[in-house]
């Protein structure tokens, strides 16, 4: 019997971001089941089948910070996923309200939850009293429904929760595969670049980069990803009388941000919150025989061994971050071996197969009638 699944996730590639290649890496390993169908429900705009998966976007009304929202949601994914004929819903956050009605709508339909953050506190007065409500009255409703519960990362709000297990993002280690040291000084960053998600620190990077251009002249920055913050950031670089040493290379995808790794020195992850529970594109630039540089924060020091796979520095200190990246770009030897140890560390523990092959396993033994499978209780804890 083939069952379908609905991949319910607020944002989904094309657009940028950890969650969505999370999504959909699920979904592309259901698709690629015998006996499991997949559908995406999403929102925005874009094909309606995308790379053999079905693609259901849903019109949004409004927009808070990072969240769309719709007050007739809960019908529509009712009736969606009657329509559908789904099996088993399963839902994507941290963003709020999607994940939370696909809950609601999902009747008597077993829900598997993923959650994919820390606090998404952003430190913005009022947008802050929403998310302390969200996460304080709403959030562990949501949870409680659930039938599997996924954390992310050891960060994620659903770690520890009764029944969570742990199943963290992970790498395509063919995709993006291990190649010599460059010899040019240029430093990547990959990620969103939203005003909603100034937590990722690019500001921080920027200003740091100033200074390491100030002692390595022939440094450069590219910085991959598209937002509403992009202007913002480009006019800082500007200020910062960097503009020449900064480029700005909008969303790459597939072969073309295998192609920037490969012509990194080393990814810089400046994040500054715990909303950043894991950090995909570290595990992207490991396998890619990469050294990290992150904060200290989040779920980045569960995947960044300091010293061995990267180097670790306090979250927002612009001269420690500074330091570390004229550090790297004076070492080509350190970067060679925190490289091939990032490396050995993608193969050995973020490879996909195995870790979609868990989440399989979970859509196999959820039932209609809601009770949580066995073979989840304690795994990977």
């Amino acid at each position: 019997m083939i069952r379908r699944i609905a991949v319910v996730t607020p944002y989904y590639p094309p657009d940028l971001g950890g969650v969505q290649r999370y999504a959909e890496r699920i979904a592309h390993a259901a698709r690629d089941a015998p006996d499991l169908d997949p559908v995406v429900v999403t929102t925005g705009e874009g094909p309606e089948l995308v790379d053999g998966v079905q693609v259901v976007r849903l019109p949004v009304w409004r927009r808070i910070s990072d969240t769309p929202v719709h007050p007739l949601w809960v019908r529509q994914l009712a009736r969606l996923f009657r329509g559908l004929d789904v099996d088993v819903v399963n839902t994507h956050a941290p963003v709020p309200y999607l994940a939370d009605v696909a809950a609601l709508a999902a009747g008597s339909r077993p829900v598997v939850a993923a959650y994919h953050a820390g606090s998404m506190v952003k430190g913005v007065p009022g947008i802050d009293q929403l998310l302390r409500a969200y996460e304080r009255l709403v959030l562990p409703m949501t949870f409680r429904r659930a039938d599997a519960l996924v954390a992310v990362s050891p960060t994620s709000l659903a770690h520890g929760r009764p029944g969570a297990v742990t199943i963290t993002p992970g790498v395509d280690v063919d995709a993006f595969p291990p190649s010599p040291q460059p010899s040019g000084d240029t430093l990547l960053y990959v990620g969103r670049l939203d005003r909603a998600s100034a937590w990722k620190g690019v500001d921080v990077l920027l200003r740091a980069f100033a200074s390491v251009v100030a002692q390595r002249p022939t440094a450069r920055l590219e910085i991959v990803g598209n937002g509403d913050a992009r202007p913002d950031h480009e006019a800082l670089a500007v200020e910062l009388g960097i503009a020449d040493a900064v480029r700005f290379a909008g969303a790459l995808h597939g072969p073309q941000l295998a192609a920037a790794y490969a012509g990194a020195r080393a990814l810089v992850l400046p994040s500054l919150t715990e909303a950043e529970s894991f950090g995909m594109t570290l595990v992207e630039a490991m396998a890619s025989a990469r050294p990290v540089v992150g904060s200290a924060v989040g779920g980045i020091p569960h995947v960044v061994d300091d010293g061995r796979t990267g180097l670790l520095v306090p979250p927002g200190d612009v001269t420690a971050l500074a330091a570390a990246l004229v550090r790297l770009l004076d070492d080509p030897a350190l970067c060679a071996r925190l490289g091939e140890a990032g490396r050995a560390t993608a193969v050995e523990r973020y490879a996909w197969p195995r870790l979609t092959e868990r989440w399989l396993a979970l859509f196999r033994g959820v039932t209609r009638r809601g009770a949580r499978p066995v073979s989840a209780r304690g795994a990977g804890r």
